[in-house]
């Protein structure tokens, strides 16, 4: 099949093309579902006379268990294979949205959002599931389209439910809206379930050959994976200290919040060793090898882009509003503007990448998010409005470029263990997020679009010490022989 007929092949809904669309909307619905509520927290706060601390605890509890949720659904996507595994997803995702629709405590509330962290790692099972379709000539640009299309999930959340919550009316309007997303995710779980496959007919799904950790080959590496363990915690502990600081946690509870969090370090890095421990009684075979600094850098790009993202997203509009002193309405739709572009930008992103190389555009995208995010630093209230939404929606089409980057190379560094490495940079961009709004709450727009820029510079930096994928990686067949996969 020529090139062009597989990019062709993407417009359809057969094949390989069925997988990816089908896949996409299942990431799609989750991201519906996680972000149900955030349309809607006006008037749930006030039919549920919840006070600003508890709307602003909603929010981040929202997020807190979707970093280690994406590490923990990185491994049961490499064990169990995408398609149980995003069937799972959805069924529980449905679940939790029927108990925060009927939810009439706040504590109650509180625990069905916390909960619902965990369908923010839904993302990480496509990633798999697409790299085993595509090859890898086309690889950038399917992950590409996986990414934006299903990213409009929360888009599409904040357009619809206020007004289905309206239509269906009274105080109990957006209980019916939020169950209506849980009924969309049960049923569109059977749909997945029913219509695809783990791998194409004959293909084999590669599996690790254990569970509890990711398998690294180096003991150098087995060191710098524990050391990029550690920012992981440090966002849950900062996550901590934010609710501590509403005053909605008390010190002690706090305190004993940070002493489980260490000690789930040690106990991880526990399970780390016994996963890997062969390697300080024997070296790797040479060509079953992979570098750790590979999942590192990619980390590293993850937590800038969509990092930056999420956190520019939740502060734009009040930024336009306070800055040109429009109406809110209309500065929701200009901040809107930066997340619609993932749109065209991932896929953007996916196919320079698979056309030019990896590194090299990587490298580039990323200083061109850097450079728009000082341009962005700069607007201000005498600045003609347009030009800075169109100076904003550059900045967030380089960043969505470079995200989009980031995921045509995931799948290229070690197939078996493509889901728990989508995990770890997944939990990547989390952890960037938490670290953003947190610089935010400290300083102006201007300084937290220059610290912005100033990140990403440094990952572009990065970006220069990743080795572009060539030739091939070797997988063992289940009858112990070698198989090579093409990675460019």
């Amino acid at each position: 099949m020529t090139d062009t007929s597989l990019k062709a092949n993407f417009l359809s809904f057969t094949g390989r093309a069925k997988i990816l669309h089908t896949t996409w909307l299942a990431f799609f619905v989750t991201f519906l579902v996680w972000f149900n509520h955030a349309p809607l927290l006006d008037v749930i706060q006030t039919t549920m006379g919840l006070t600003d601390q508890q709307i602003k605890l909603l929010l981040i509890l929202n997020v807190a268990l979707t970093i280690p949720a994406r590490i923990v659904t990185g491994m049961l996507v490499d064990v169990y294979g995408p398609r149980k595994t995003y069937t799972a997803m959805l069924v529980t995702t449905s679940a939790l949205c029927f108990f925060f629709a009927v939810a009439t405590t706040f504590e109650a509330l509180a625990l069905a959002r916390f909960l619902m962290g965990f369908v923010g790692a839904g993302f990480v099972i496509g990633i798999r599931m697409i790299s085993e379709w595509y090859p890898a000539k086309q690889l950038g640009l399917a992950e590409g389209l996986y990414k934006g299309m299903g990213n409009v999930g929360s888009a599409v959340a904040a357009i619809t439910l206020p007004t289905l919550a309206l239509m269906f009316g009274g105080d109990d309007g957006w209980r019916y809206a939020v169950a209506l997303t849980g009924v969309i995710a049960l049923l569109y779980s059977a749909i997945y379930y029913m219509s695809v496959t783990d791998t194409p007919a004959g293909s084999t799904y590669f599996k690790p050959n254990k569970s509890g950790g990711l398998e690294v080959t180096s003991k150098r590496d087995f060191y710098f994976y524990l050391l990029m363990n550690i920012p992981m915690y440090g966002a849950m502990a900062v996550l901590t200290w934010k609710v501590a600081g509403l005053g909605l946690l008390s010190e002690f509870a706090a305190n004993i919040v940070y002493g489980l969090l260490i000690a789930l370090y040690a106990f991880q890095s526990s399970q780390i060793y016994k996963v890997n421990k062969e390697i300080f009684e024997k070296p790797v075979d040479e060509i079953m090898q992979y570098k750790f600094k590979q999942v590192a850098i990619l980390s590293i790009a993850y937590a800038v882009t969509f990092g930056s993202e999420l956190a520019v997203v939740s502060m734009l509009p009040l930024f336009f509003k306070d800055t040109f002193l429009i109406p809110m309405s209309l500065a929701g739709i200009f901040g809107a503007c930066f997340a619609i572009t993932d749109i065209i930008s991932c896929p953007s992103g996916g196919s320079i990448s698979d056309k030019f190389g990896r590194k090299k555009s990587l490298a580039i995208l990323l200083l061109g998010a850097a450079l728009g995010f000082f341009a962005m630093a700069q607007i201000g209230s005498d600045w003609p409005i347009g030009f800075a939404v169109v100076v904003m929606v550059v900045s967030s089409f380089f960043l969505g470029s470079a995200a989009g980057c980031v995921f045509a190379v995931v799948p290229l560094i070690k197939r078996r263990l493509t889901g728990q490495i989508a995990g770890m940079v997944g939990a990547y961009g989390n952890i960037g997020a938490v670290c953003f709004l947190t610089v935010f709450s400290f300083v102006t727009p201007s300084a937290f679009f220059i610290t912005i820029a100033c990140c990403i510079a440094l990952a572009a930096v990065a970006s220069l010490f990743l080795d572009e994928p060539k030739g091939t990686m070797a997988e063992i067949m289940p009858d112990g022989t070698v198989q090579l996969i093409e990675v460019h």
